[in-house]
């Protein structure tokens, strides 16, 4: 059972159907319409929107008198706590409650890193207000106010001075735990992004933002990220940080989404989260274009090998690749004229204008990517308020 309120996915569900499994879509009824691989779903179940966690328990458990369920699988982070309830419920194998929690709360996957001796920014929850005191008088700011469980940027708000903070934790009233204040750590952001089998990291792919994510949530503007230098010291120095955090936050099999920054003030890294899932923005397109490697299948193989240990990751190349991606004026821009050879991918969504662009040297596409980062403003790019909720 594949659960998603969001259109994701797809080519998790074909790989579950060319392996022969039996696939069910339970997803949202708003996204009825969407474009789902409906020859490879048996069946597909639609929920209304804001329907109690206690009746999709009863809902499935209902389904599972005629359905024989063996997996769950939640292909959007948003919809992890709903398939490890279904799970622990159901005791169906998988990642429980308790490790969801690491994947899901800010706050979790911090203390349990930090145990573990990887690198954070400092933090604090934000209970106790003693505690806050402390923190402001002892951490320099700026700080940033993160919600703990919602998705990438979504939700922050930057923090400039003490006399700022508390006005807006009395409008967040009893919903203010739900957050944790952090300190900005100015430097460039990183991710990594991985196949988990057995606990063991088996594949790992090391890339850097050109605009930090939270800018460009906050800020609009032009999205790119490219492969780094395979070997290098950053590259080396994130894929081990990277098993290490894996480790700590208990991650059994699946994939995973972690992202680092690098602090311009001592070269550290530290890490800011990670999600056991497929990172969006053609994250998997560029991994795929560099690698061959696509996420979303190899977490279905690994999905279905299961607790028996038999997945074999298939053979991996080591080129590079990168993803520029912007909202578009336009509602079918035309990028017809980024003609370079490099050029893999032309991404198809309505109102907005993206590339996958792949090189067998390291140089090529950042240098492709800043000078068509710049035409994109001029093009393309549209800006947008920030959203409360992502859309995909």
């Amino acid at each position: 059972m594949c659960i998603t309120t969001y259109e994701k996915g797809q080519e998790f569900m074909r790989e579950c159907k060319r392996q022969g499994c039996r696939v069910l879509l339970l997803t949202a009824e708003k996204l009825r319409n969407a474009d789902w691989p409906r020859d490879s779903l048996d069946d597909t179940f639609y929920l209304p929107a804001e329907i109690p966690l206690v009746d999709v328990v009863q809902a499935v458990t209902h389904l599972a008198r005629n359905q024989k369920i063996d997996r769950i699988v939640a292909l959007d982070e948003y919809d992890m706590e709903t398939a490890a309830t279904l799970r622990e419920h159901l005791r169906v194998p998988g990642m429980g409650l308790t490790t969801m929690r690491y994947f899901r709360d800010k706050l979790a996957m911090r203390m349990k890193a930090l145990d573990r001796g990887v690198r954070v920014p400092d933090f604090v929850p934000v209970v106790n207000h003693g505690d806050i005191r402390y923190y402001l008088e002892h951490v320099p700011g700026p700080w940033v106010l993160k919600p703990r469980q919602e998705a990438s940027a979504i939700g922050i708000k930057k923090i400039h001075a003490p006399e700022e903070l508390w006005p807006v934790l009395e409008q967040l009233g009893d919903k203010q735990s739900s957050f944790l204040l952090e300190k900005f750590v100015p430097g460039e952001v990183y991710h990594v992004d991985s196949v988990v089998s057995e606990s063991e990291v088996v594949f790992a792919n090391v890339s850097k933002y050109g605009k930090p994510p939270m800018n460009v949530a906050q800020g609009g503007g032009v999205f790119t990220t490219y492969t780094v230098p395979r070997g290098s010291e950053e590259d080396s120095g994130l894929r081990q940080i990277n098993r290490d955090l894996i480790a700590a936050l208990g991650l059994v099999r699946g994939v995973a989404h972690a992202e680092f920054i690098r602090a311009n003030a001592d070269g550290h890294f530290h890490f800011l989260e990670c999600a056991a899932r497929v990172g969006g923005a053609y994250i998997n397109e560029m991994v795929e274009a560099a690698t061959g490697i696509n996420l979303w299948r190899e977490w279905a193989r690994i999905e279905i090998e299961g607790e028996h240990g038999s997945y074999q990751l298939p053979p991996a190349r080591e080129e590079y690749a990168g993803v520029i991606l912007s909202l578009a004026r336009q509602e079918n821009p035309d990028t017809s004229g980024y003609n370079d050879p490099e050029v893999v991918l032309r991404i198809k969504k309505h109102h907005h204008a993206g590339l996958i662009l792949r090189s067998g040297g390291p140089g090529r596409v950042p240098a492709l990517l800043d000078s068509y980062t710049q035409r994109f403003a001029v093009e393309f790019t549209a800006v947008e308020p920030p959203r409360e909720k992502p859309t995909a």
